[in-house]
């Protein structure tokens, strides 16, 4: 891992990883529709990390919106720098896996938190948001 890597994933809260390996933490809002607690162990729950109620409804996980959506995110997520720098010292150490419970793996906030967690403190290119990878 470099300097400018981050130790941080992104992961389906519906789709956990059979072995539990360094923090995990919910990084939506709403607890995941239909999951029961007990299926997603998780080490803390960052609901203040998720987009606001107004945001993450405007975009209703429309893709058309996709760019829009990652770039009002962003900008929510520069005025939580204490949540983003708890995230990124936990990562120093440990594996941090975020989960979310979006269906669109290429079109939901975890990717752009991701993105912006792996550039901090500079801000993440939109373009690098609009590529297949989401890992």
């Amino acid at each position: 891992m470099t300097a400018n890597e981050k130790n941080i994933k992104i992961c389906r809260a519906y789709e956990p990883p059979e072995i539990k390996d360094g923090l995990w933490f919910l990084v939506d809002r709403l607890w995941p529709r239909g999951l029961k607690k007990d299926k997603l162990p998780i080490d803390a729950w960052l609901k203040e990390i998720a987009p606001s109620p107004e945001l993450r409804k405007w975009f209703n996980h429309e893709p058309e919106k996709w760019l829009d959506f990652a770039s009002r995110y962003i900008d929510e997520l520069r005025r939580k720098q204490e949540l983003v720098e708890e995230i990124l010292t936990k990562a120093k150490n440990k594996e941090v896996v975020l989960f979310y419970a979006a269906k669109d793996k290429q079109h939901n906030h975890a990717r752009v938190l991701k993105a912006f967690l792996d550039c901090w403190p500079k801000t993440p290119q939109l373009d690098s948001l609009t590529t297949s990878s989401h890992q």
